[in-house]
């Protein structure tokens, strides 16, 4: 499979290798999201949030003109996501955000 949004992706792990900051990359290419892991992330931002509707694959799938099931589209097709999504306990981003990231790091 490709990656997902590659370029998005290696800015944030060069953001945090940078700065020395330990993070876990997981490839959603080949693994997905686990149930707990999209309600953990839905949680903070709702469904609609997750879905990269700029994406390749949600334009390659006629997304925007078809009704469909965010969350069900999502587990079986995690090329749909927006990336990267971050986590930090609690609490979470979707797409690049140095800024928030920053805040993160800055808080003891």
């Amino acid at each position: 499979m490709a990656p997902l949004n590659a370029r998005k992706q290696k800015k944030a792990q060069r953001y945090f290798k940078e700065r020395g900051i330990p993070f876990q990359f997981v490839n959603l290419a080949e693994k997905g999201l686990s149930q707990g892991e999209l309600n953990s992330v839905k949680a903070v931002f709702g469904i609609d949030a997750l879905i990269d509707r700029e994406g390749k694959e949600y334009k390659r799938l006629n997304l925007e003109y078809l009704t469909h099931n965010v969350e069900e589209e999502l587990m079986g097709k995690p090329l749909l996501f927006k990336t990267p999504i971050v986590r930090n306990r609690g609490k979470a981003t979707v797409g690049y955000a140095p800024h928030v990231w920053k805040e993160w790091v800055d808080q003891p």
